[in-house]
């Protein structure tokens, strides 16, 4: 085992708000964090030890950033194999590449949960307007890469014309989805340390609004035997990918019960920040515990909770929240205000139900 000692140094692949709370997390157990991304102006670069601004194709950079760090992670999935190929040549990378490439593609991610026996809606690959017709009806189409917050979708209507949905579509490769009838949405997330010890998360009810997530309410009102069954998938899941950090899966729930995963994602999730206010020890503490080679803490909630982003001008609500009994407020530094971008976020606690 590699354990990172406090005093020493975790190196960061982004520079976004999950990066800013990942670090913030590291500095309450003396960690030092140093920020790789192309952004001087970020939310995690503000509130790291040190920073290097640079394209990750910045072969000099990425050398002298390895040489700064005892270990290297990241807080978003779009970073370059041979980014991470090159750090991981000197400082280990946690979570591995396995990880990071399984979730960096739609289509491999869904054969990696179907493998490892998680349902998923049914899919198919498409490379072309002919794969298109056959694609499940009604359905979404999906970017295979790059796609988040409901960017790089378009749905399918019967009916639909494959070739001109292909040409506007614009990408090389897409994943169809058959769409689901469900009952609703949950996320699960597990964290797994390098001795192979799982901890997972009290299951989370998500609702979105435009491909965005809304608000996360825990507990997620959902029968416990389904509840127990999506977090024994996501340490599965966490399990056959030899991940060592946390392991996000969203869900699913249909009306009869059934658990149909949909996406997957390696590092803290929006729909964990509840645990910030609610937990003992929060998503991003369990982050760097595992990424660091400790103990994991105990992801038991003492609170019910209720977590809200604040999308673009709704952060200038910031004085009524400061002003709200009970309301735990998360701002991430962000300059510039526009239309659904996550400005912050609020967590509004009470009593344990269950």
């Amino acid at each position: 085992m590699t354990r990172i000692p406090p005093g020493g140094a975790i190196g960061i692949f982004g520079g976004g708000q999950l990066g800013r709370m990942t670090a913030l997390a590291a500095a309450r157990l003396g960690y030092r964090c140093h920020v790789f991304c192309p952004e001087a102006e970020s939310p995690a670069v503000e509130v790291s030890a040190a920073a290097t601004i640079a394209d990750y194709a910045d072969l000099s950079a990425l050398d002298a950033f390895s040489g700064s760090i005892d270990v290297a992670t990241f807080e978003f999935e779009n970073v370059p194999h041979e980014a991470v190929a090159r750090v991981a040549a000197r400082v280990p990378v946690r979570p591995g590449w396995e990880a990071l490439r399984t979730s960096q593609d739609r289509a491999v991610e869904k054969r990696f949960l179907n493998a490892v026996g998680l349902e998923t809606a049914p899919w198919t690959e498409i490379r072309s307007a002919d794969d298109l017709r056959q694609a499940p009806c009604p359905g979404i189409l999906k970017t295979a890469r790059l796609g988040y917050d409901g960017k790089g979708q378009m749905r399918l209507a019967e009916g639909f014309d494959a070739e001109a949905v292909w040409k506007a579509f614009g990408a090389e490769r897409g994943v169809a989805e058959a769409l689901v009838d469900f009952s609703a949405e949950i996320s699960a997330i597990a964290a797994r340390g390098e001795d192979g010890s799982v901890a997972v998360f009290d299951v989370a009810r998500n609702d979105h609004r435009d491909g965005i997530l809304r608000q996360t309410t825990v507990p997620a009102r959902i029968p416990d035997p389904v509840a127990v069954e999506a977090q024994a998938m996501a340490a599965r899941a966490a399990e056959a990918l030899d991940l060592v950090g946390l392991l996000a899966v969203e869900f699913f729930v249909t009306g009869d019960g059934r658990l149909l995963a949909n996406e997957i994602a390696p590092r803290p999730h929006n729909s964990g920040h509840w645990t910030q206010d609610a937990c003992g020890t929060d998503q991003f503490e369990q982050f760097v515990r595992a990424v660091a080679g400790l103990p994991l803490g105990d992801p038991a909630r003492h609170s019910d909770a209720e977590m809200v982003n604040l999308l673009g001008g709704e952060v200038r609500s910031w004085p009524d929240l400061l002003a709200e009994p009970g309301a735990c407020l998360h701002l991430y530094g962000k300059r510039e205000v526009r239309p659904g971008r996550k400005m912050g976020h609020v967590t509004r606690l009470s009593p344990k139900t269950r």
